[in-house]
């Protein structure tokens, strides 16, 4: 049975939460299939070139056992990679979950004792409580994350497919984020199209990259600033934008802006709440909804966000 799972090369990258390009069972297959080719390959150039032919028997016996050995060492790297990839993504889902129920408790507590059920509670006391619910107000976002990129990594992330307005959620959105944005002097600008088709994608997902894009242009605006949200159609699907006129990503570090826990160096200047993971998550929720998502940014002068989803036909 073991060695029919090891040939299930789809299962074992689902175990190991990787892409097929990772997975050391297709690497073993590839390597084997370029060993094989290299040995026959070494035996018409040997026979070609010298008569003896158990001298050519050597030679492609010892250039294949070199190829082999190398092999092995890359597939068993590999392997290893895979399987403390895996180990990570476990821990943190376990973590997270255990971690989720203490800390709402947590913060249940502290909005009972603000509440001043228990007594009258000083100035002084409840800007304490103040900072202790908002630290862990945050804790409780980055476990939110954490426990989404795990399910992300592990392929378990579940999308309910349906047609929804694109334009109907931004509004939502907006009307949400309204006080957040006057309260960060920043005033928001929404442009759509007029009768915009409707997409097909989950959208509780959806909803969750936007909130993350907006979210990260209104924060990363220092001073007055200005952003604007553009919704059209693009063909067979529905364009979204998001442009800010804020700090900007340095041009050296733009390529690794939808790693996970990657923050840009300019970002760090500032007090600026954030984890890393909201466009890691977000990249991951567009494409696996038949999308594409990228940016242009430039340190200083702001960023421009943008994601496309199918049209349902």
């Amino acid at each position: 049975m073991k060695i029919f799972e090891q040939l299930n090369i789809p299962q074992q990258c689902r175990k190991y939460g990787v892409s097929i390009w990772q997975c050391p069972s297709f690497l073993f297959l590839i390597m084997g299939m370029l060993i094989a080719l290299t040995a026959i390959l070494s035996y018409f150039v040997g026979t070609k070139f010298i008569e003896e032919p158990r001298i050519v028997a050597l030679i492609v016996l010892i250039v294949t056992a070199i190829l082999f050995i190398l092999a092995t060492l890359i597939v068993n790297s590999f392997e290893k990679l895979a399987q403390a990839n895996k180990m990570k993504s476990e821990f943190i889902n376990i973590a997270s979950h255990h971690l989720r129920a203490p800390l709402s408790n947590l913060i249940w507590a502290l909005e009972f004792l603000m509440s001043g059920r228990l007594g009258r509670i000083s100035e002084n006391q409840l800007e304490y409580f103040k900072i202790l619910k908002e630290n862990s107000e945050r804790m409780q976002n980055l476990l939110k994350d954490l426990i989404i990129v795990a399910k992300i990594e592990g392929g378990s992330l579940s999308f309910k497919e349906e047609e929804f307005s694109l334009e109907e959620l931004t509004r939502e959105i907006i009307q949400q984020f309204e006080s957040f944005a006057k309260a960060s002097n920043c005033e928001i600008e929404f442009f759509t199209e007029e009768n915009l088709p409707k997409i097909y994608g989950d959208r509780h997902q959806i909803r969750q990259v936007i909130e993350n894009l907006l979210d990260n242009a209104i924060r990363y605006t220092k001073g007055k600033g200005k952003v604007k949200i553009k919704i059209k159609r693009d063909k067979k699907f529905v364009y979204f934008e998001v442009k800010d006129n804020g700090v900007g990503i340095p041009k050296e570090e733009q390529k690794f802006i939808f790693q996970k826990f990657f923050r840009s160096s300019n970002i760090l200047k500032y007090t600026t709440q954030g984890t890393g993971l909201g466009l890691f998550i977000a990249k991951a929720i567009v494409e696996r909804s038949g999308g594409k998502i990228g940016f242009t940014s430039q340190e200083g002068r702001g960023s421009t966000f943008w994601f496309t989803l199918p049209i349902k036909k």
